[in-house]
């Protein structure tokens, strides 16, 4: 027998000679580890994907995919057990995931600015204080249960102190990503939250570094001299390792990128921290999570590192730490109604003490009930760092398997509750002040056009400022142009990127890029605004694809916009025909024009002026309005009219004149009066305008006059135009309307942009996003080389 157990725990080799020479792969550690790695990767993303419908952080399907792949589901299976997750691998497997919580905790560190903290406001302290005071205490009184039931024989010191501080903690990373998918991260609500889990992260690892000492074997001189050398690595730390780090930062300005070497320097100093706590005593996690902390926030250098270190961790390393954690967790030790409501008395406790807590904290600073409730349950998400802790005290026998198996539960409940009870009695009112130029049609023409361009990548952008070129006019307010970057919200989106771009001022996260496409959007536009007459701001909004139009339409009436401009979701490929980024993006039009507070461009971008910028005294194109009638025709018109101003653009207006059916008789009239206005204002006397007015009795003959118009760079058609369709099957595309999907077509032009117009509406029913208050102040960011970088305060009345 002893024989038998010797050779299935003798050491593995590294490589497997094949199967050809009759090994098994499964018996060597590198093949092992990396059919481990594959099973683990797949479960925790097909399970993230089952649990996105319920908006759950991915932290979650991570917890419940290392607990299946444990004892307590798939492992129950001994062959399995046996088979991938064999006794002599699990040293390996247990190597590979600390490595990879080693840099997690760095990157945890690098997300915590010691800054941002000690500016934190009074209320966001006390909230801080009481969310971590009372659940501790509680918890120390539950311990006290656990000792006498299933945790008999725990070193009584430690054991209190380990409960505590899992009852207590916030996990600050999967905070943030709740808040940023709830779109709450630039609310007060969140920027509060985020300050009060900051605190309450950097209390939480001190009483568990207090936890850690005391949990030795050893006397209390011991743990005493533990604590010192830990407290005197801290302070060694910010005396000598930070002007290092800081020195490297300095020597990585914007723009240029960082040295390979300062890279690799910052995460051999990662390590080499992590042996020093590790001899101290104090687990190999504490010195990478103070290297974070220490390293410079200004400059690229964090961001850099951040974009190093993450996906490779994050992706492969760290979901191994959760099956470590999983092979240990065995729920089936939860026998019998004692242990039941012993898990119902660690979560009730945990709930009470987090939640309640943080709301008489909240009240005290005279926060409303409802926030401070949604605060209360935000303090309580769990996540990676209530694992850490609870995987320490199991190590170090401070934590048997039923008591642990009952915390890994409690951490899992209180994270899943969050989002959903979040939604349910949270709804923050957008609140925004009524504006009048809502459209490009308007009474006064004069008026500042505020204009909205959103894009989805860096090929969008010579369209977008050549669009922004052919509308500026000439009139003496001319016009103010946000360009919207939209970005989907990913796994990859880290709390500290998410933090900084949040703002006072904005919904979407504002550009604070530095590095990548961020610079490449912010010059582009700076460029161009400082060689025009256009106003521009470059804005960042990150968001789930589901949700993003929000930020689209409620950033669009914060800066009281008159046109918001969207680009097609198919992209026009080399050889003509257009490829579909995907429903998403169709859906996110859709949407946005289903709930827009002004008028909506989409725009079918087939290289506006080509591939690249061109400048004002070369702009040469040919602009055709078709026309047909009713609103969306006119609004189509009065940007074709804006557009016209510019000296180097020709106008063509087609008015189509059906014989049978078309405009009832009051927008015919109203045609009448706007195209009567047209003539006399803009087309008599001006070289640069055409129009023509063409009888058509048919599909036919419209194909056919649209077909003879020529060449031409952009066709602005209404979308609600009284017109026929004209593509010969059913549109896929019901945003563009019956002339726009036509004009869509690879098999009518390679060449031609097409800009489809839905005017705003007044008097049609609203599914607004934004709660119009008539008497409210808002700030309007408004660009320009002035006042770039202010926000200019206007009261609506």
């Amino acid at each position: 027998m002893d024989n038998a157990a010797a050779e299935a725990l003798k050491p593995m080799k590294a490589t497997s000679d094949g199967v050809f020479q009759g090994e098994n792969p499964l018996h060597s550690a590198l093949p092992l580890a990396i059919l481990q790695i594959c099973i683990v990767v797949v479960l925790t993303r097909v399970l993230a994907f089952i649990l996105r419908p319920l908006r759950q952080p991915r932290v979650i399907a991570e917890i419940i995919g290392g607990i299946l792949l444990g004892p307590s589901a798939l492992g129950h299976s001994t062959a399995f057990l046996n088979t991938v997750f064999p006794k002599q691998s699990l040293t390996v497997l247990d190597t590979l995931a600390n490595i990879g919580l080693l840099y997690f905790l760095f990157l945890v560190g690098l997300e915590l600015d010691l800054r941002a903290i000690r500016r934190t406001g009074s209320a966001a302290l006390v909230i801080a204080v009481a969310g971590i005071s009372l659940p501790f205490i509680m918890g120390i009184g539950t311990s006290f249960v656990l000792q006498h039931t299933v945790a008999r024989g725990v070193p009584t010191g430690p054991f209190l102190v380990f409960i505590g501080v899992a009852l207590s903690i916030t996990a600050f990373p999967v905070l943030a990503r709740i808040l940023a998918e709830l779109k709450l991260l630039t609310t007060d609500l969140g920027r509060m939250v985020m300050s009060a889990a900051a605190i309450n992260d950097v209390v939480a690892w001190i009483f568990l570094a207090l936890a850690i000492a005391l949990s030795g074997s050893g006397s209390p001189l011991v743990s005493l001299w533990v604590l010192l050398a830990g407290a005197g690595f801290v302070l060694a730390a910010f005396l000598l390792l930070r002007p290092v780090l800081t020195w490297m930062a300095r020597r990585s300005p914007e723009g240029e990128p960082v040295k390979e070497l300062y890279i690799c320097g910052t995460l051999a100093i990662v390590l080499a921290a992590g042996f020093a706590t590790d001899t101290i005593g104090i687990h190999a996690l504490f010195g990478a999570f103070i290297v974070g902390i220490v390293v410079p926030k200004d400059g690229p250098f964090a961001g850099v590192l951040l974009e190093k270190v993450e996906d490779l961790i994050s992706s492969l390393f760290l979901p191994l730490y959760f099956v470590s954690s999983g092979l240990k967790t065995n729920v089936m030790t939860i026998k019998g109604g004692d242990s039941w409501a012993l898990l119902v008395l660690v979560v009730a406790t945990a709930c009470i003490g987090k939640i309640g807590g943080t709301v008489i904290a909240s009240l005290i600073a005279r926060v409303p009930f409802r926030e401070a409730l949604t605060l209360g349950f935000l303090m309580n998400t769990k996540g990676l760092v209530e694992l850490i802790i609870l995987n320490i005290g199991k190590d170090r026998h401070v934590l048997n398997d039923e008591t642990f198996a009952i915390l890994v539960l409690m951490a899992l409940i209180t994270t899943f509750i969050t989002t959903p009870v979040v939604m349910a009695i949270y709804k923050p009112a957008r609140r925004g002040a009524p504006y009048k130029n809502r459209a490009v049609q308007r009474l006064n023409p004069h008026d500042e056009f505020r204009m909205m361009a959103c894009f989805h990548s860096t090929r969008n952008i010579p369209t977008i400022i050549n669009l922004m070129e052919s509308s500026r006019g000439t009139r003496k307010r001319g016009i103010t142009v946000y360009a919207m970057h939209l970005v989907e919200l990913s796994e990859r989106s880290s709390a500290i990127s998410m933090v900084h771009k949040a703002r006072r001022n904005g919904m979407p996260f504002w550009n604070k890029r530095r590095n990548g496409n961020g610079d490449q959007l912010v010059v582009a536009f700076e460029t161009y605004q400082q060689l025009s007459r256009v106003s521009i701001r470059a804005m960042t909004a990150i968001s789930d694809l589901q949700t993003i139009h929000e930020d689209v339409v409620t950033s669009a009436h914060q800066k009281r916009a008159a046109l918001i401009v969207l680009p097609f979701h198919k992209l026009h490929q080399m050889d003509g025909h257009m490829e579909s980024l995907g429903n998403q993006y169709q859906h996110i039009n859709q949407r946005v024009l289903h709930h827009a507070p002004c008028s909506v461009g989409i725009l079918v971008d087939r290289g506006l002026g080509g591939a690249a910028q061109v400048a004002a005294s070369d702009v040469s194109y040919t602009i055709v309005v078709i026309f047909f009638g009713g609103r969306d025709d006119r609004e189509a018109l009065a940007y074709g009219m804006r557009m016209v101003e510019h000296p180097g653009i020709g106008l063509h207006v087609l008015r189509f004149l059906i014989q049978s059916g078309g405009a009832t008789v009051s927008d015919r009239s109203t045609d009448d009066a706007f195209l009567e206005e047209f003539r006399t204002k803009v087309a008599n006397g001006n070289d640069s305008v055409r129009y023509e007015d063409k009888p058509v009795g048919g599909k036919e003959e419209v194909v056919e006059v649209i077909k003879a118009t020529g060449r031409c760079n952009l066709f602005l058609v209404g979308q609600g135009t009284p017109c026929m369709p004209l593509a010969d099957w059913s549109s896929d595309c019901p945003e563009l309307g019956p002339v726009g999907t036509y004009l869509a077509l690879p098999e009518f032009s390679t060449v031609a942009s097409v800009m489809v117009m839905k005017q705003y509406d007044p008097t049609a029913k609203h599914y607004e996003l934004v709660e119009e208050v008539a008497d409210i102040a808002v700030d309007v960011d408004t660009p320009g080389p002035s006042n770039r970088g202010t926000n200019t305060s206007f009261r609506a009345g």
